[in-house]
């Protein structure tokens, strides 16, 4: 496990914004060193381990790109249309050695047949007839090379192809299944231990007192990071007891990567996560400048990253985001990427503090006129989890931002594109 030292996320402002925090982390944390293989199937959503150059070009050969006539473009008239023969033909597949083109004949050609020798512009066949002698009567004005891809005209050999610490997606497997790979090193997966806090929880399936709620964060964050590819340890709940914390919290350090907590982290004298980790190791509470979610606690245990999260489902989700999934591709060795928000219109007023980042949950939808549209969920609370069920997304107002009207453009941030 990569250790890390107690002070290594030390902070000394009165709060840190969200851009301080992820940048802190990314420079700070030390990814993981192990990688191993695994099946080109089983590579999507991992993190690559090393730079993939190109083994051959892509196509590698040069070949037709739609069923038509192969021809020289030398042989056709300017400006008029040409009658030539068919003197063969090459299907996807096929050779197409012996098939060399001769002066004034078209070669019936398949999609991603090779090329004939000689030939180098291809006609569609809608854009052709052929006459009662059987030749095939090609329209003046194609451009010599039309529908024809070069090999190496999408990848050429030794091209850096797919570069380390990225994070695969079905798109890169497909790259490397085009190289002819069946394997791919990828760095090796994190592993996160997960609880939650708080006498008030039980666990779904558990018997439920009057008073209690069953715990659905923990459930939510390892889903979360299981689609971030963690290895994810469920540890399930722990009591509010400052000793039982600070003795559980140093039992997983040294076995885990990372250690994710949600509730127990805000101010209040029943919360003793912040006690308990300085207890166990060395805590920086991140009072950040974010809502939903400005009680976050990181620090270290062991050597080990420790994060705290909101109780509140909204604040944990919009942390997690936030905090936990660039400090979990920091330890994975994955390339920081920005999660960049689409423009929208609101179809809603808000108002906000200064100086904070918020997230309001919408709803998208298209207007008459076209143009993608937030409307805002109808309640505040960061505690109900139909704002995350009922919507498709996050509208992001900078910190400069003090107020949105109906009409404005703002920053949309679909669900799907934050895991």
């Amino acid at each position: 496990m990569a250790q890390l030292s107690d002070d290594c996320f030390a902070f000394g402002g009165p709060m840190m914004s969200v851009d301080e925090a992820v940048g802190i982390i990314a420079a700070r944390v030390t990814p993981v060193q192990e990688a191993e293989t695994v099946a080109l199937q089983e590579a999507d959503g991992r993190i690559l381990a090393g730079d993939i150059s190109a083994p051959l070009p892509l196509p590698p050969f040069t070949n037709s790109a739609v069923d038509g006539y192969a021809v020289r473009s030398r042989d056709l008239p300017k400006g008029a249309e040409a009658a030539f023969a068919v003197s063969g033909r090459i299907q996807a597949g096929a050779p197409a050695a012996g098939k060399a083109i001769q002066p004034g004949q078209a070669i019936r050609i398949f999609t991603g047949a090779p090329m004939p020798d000689g030939a180098d512009t291809v006609f569609m066949q809608e854009d052709v007839r052929l006459d009662s002698a059987g030749r095939v009567v090609l329209p003046a004005g194609l451009k010599p090379g039309a529908n024809v891809r070069p090999a190496g005209e999408d990848i050429p050999i030794g091209t850096a192809a797919l570069t380390k610490g990225r994070r695969l997606r079905p798109q890169d497997v497909a790259l490397a299944a085009a190289f002819g790979m069946t394997e791919i090193d990828v760095m090796r997966r994190i592993r996160v231990a997960v609880f939650s806090t708080g006498d008030e929880l039980v666990s779904p399936g558990g018997p439920r007192k009057p008073a209690q709620l069953f715990d659905s964060n923990r459930f939510m964050l390892m889903a979360m990071l299981a689609r971030l590819g963690c290895e994810v340890g469920d540890l399930g709940i722990l009591r509010d007891d400052r000793a039982s914390l600070a003795d559980g919290l140093k039992q997983v350090a040294g076995r885990h990567d990372l250690i994710l907590t949600t509730g127990g982290v805000s101010t209040g004298e029943e919360d003793h996560v912040k006690a308990a980790v300085e207890s166990a190791g060395s805590l920086v509470l991140w009072r950040m400048a974010i809502k939903p979610g400005r009680p976050v606690a990181m620090g270290i245990i062991g050597g080990t990253p420790f994060i705290g999260l909101p109780g509140n489902p909204v604040a944990s989700f919009v942390t997690f985001v936030h905090v936990v999934r660039p400090t979990v591709l920091a330890l994975a060795g994955a390339t920081q990427q920005r999660i960049v928000p689409m423009p929208v219109r609101a179809a809603f007023s808000y108002r906000k503090k200064i100086s904070r980042r918020e997230y309001v949950r919408v709803t998208l939808r298209q207007a008459t006129d076209g143009v993608p549209e937030a409307t805002k969920f109808p309640r505040e609370g960061a505690g109900l989890l139909s704002s995350l069920v009922d919507t498709d997304g996050l509208v992001e107002l900078g910190e400069e931002i003090t107020q949105v009207e109906p009409g404005q453009t703002v920053g949309f941030l679909g669900y799907s594109n934050l895991m």
